[in-house]
């Protein structure tokens, strides 16, 4: 998967893995990067790669939330009402700049992220799995016709990256790249829908120990004591961390869980959960909180490993 991603998009390999812990999990990703640093090439490489449809979503603030899940259409042959499913009719759906859109069309998605279905004049319909949205937001228009996402919203992602800017060694290899207009025709599909479904069953045999599991429930309490935090992350975020740190055990070819892979994937699963009093806005960021909390809390023996007795 990494490698023929890596045919068109270059220097991203810890975000492929991130997309396919999310995958793995049946969670959803909110990228907060500024415009042009291949976001929708990203999106539509990993549908390509694992067989899977693909929509996109352009976010404005006209956008109605018939657009994004569908409607009852009348047929003046059948004269009957038929449905016609949106964008969230597919494998991967990549909604751009979401902040742009009103309060009222961002939750239209609340319900297809959390349960994967939607509800159309009274009736629900299934989504097809694996079902997972690609959200963007740029940080840079902020201020400027946007509508900030609710934390209730936030808390629906399972992870939160910073795509951020290319190194000089990559870009120029993205310039080599690019040369050739066609890139995505190189990408060959290596995964199939049932082989992804596979792997998220696998993910239900992946140990995670007790002492592993304290050491999630610390983390996250930590974030709730803070000094600089007003609100910290829920319990759906704990959950979020051990599903994230089995994912991340799981990529790494190990049936059970490390204090590592709780480390390694806690920042992206807790920065955009917590919400910073005025205090800790003037003082720091997100993410040098989540980084302190990390620095600061007791790491539990490495699974499998015992004291020796004296």
């Amino acid at each position: 998967m990494k490698k023929e991603i890596g045919k068109v998009i270059v220097g991203q390999e810890e975000v492929v893995d991130l997309i396919f812990i999310s995958i793995i999990q049946k969670g959803h990703i909110l990228f907060e990067s500024v415009p042009g640093t291949g976001k929708t090439v990203l999106s539509k490489s990993v549908s390509q790669v694992m067989g899977g449809t693909f929509s996109r979503v352009q976010f404005t603030p006209d956008v109605l939330p018939t657009d994004i899940t569908g409607m009852n259409i009348y047929n003046p042959k059948t004269k009957e009402f038929e449905l016609q499913l949106g964008p969230v009719k597919t494998n991967i759906l990549l909604a751009d700049e979401i902040n742009r859109a009103t309060p009222r069309t961002q939750s239209a998605l609340l319900e297809v992220m959390e349960e994967s279905q939607v509800t159309v004049d009274g009736k629900t319909y299934p989504i097809e799995e694996p079902f997972i949205v690609l959200a963007t937001q740029n940080p840079i228009e902020s201020k400027q016709g946007t509508f900030d996402l609710p934390e209730a919203q936030m808390d629906r992602f399972f992870l939160k990256i910073d795509l951020g800017y290319p190194s000089f060694e990559n870009e120029r290899l993205m310039l080599d790249l690019h040369r050739n207009t066609e890139i995505h025709a190189a990408i060959e599909q290596v995964l199939t829908l049932e082989t992804i479904k596979e792997i998220q069953d696998m993910a239900g045999n992946i140990d995670i120990n007790d002492a592993v599991k304290d050491y999630i429930i610390n983390l996250v309490h930590r974030t709730r004591n803070h000094e600089h935090i007003e609100l910290g992350a829920s319990p759906r975020g704990t959950i979020a961390l051990m599903q994230a740190s089995i994912g991340t055990a799981l990529i790494n070819g190990r049936d059970y869980v490390t204090p590592d892979d709780v480390k390694y994937i806690a920042p992206y699963v807790l920065s955009h959960r917590i919400v910073l009093n005025i205090e800790g806005m003037t003082l720091t960021n997100h993410d040098e909180v989540i980084d302190t909390i990390l620095n600061q809390t007791e790491v539990p023996v490495e699974y499998g490993v015992t004291r020796d007795e004296v």
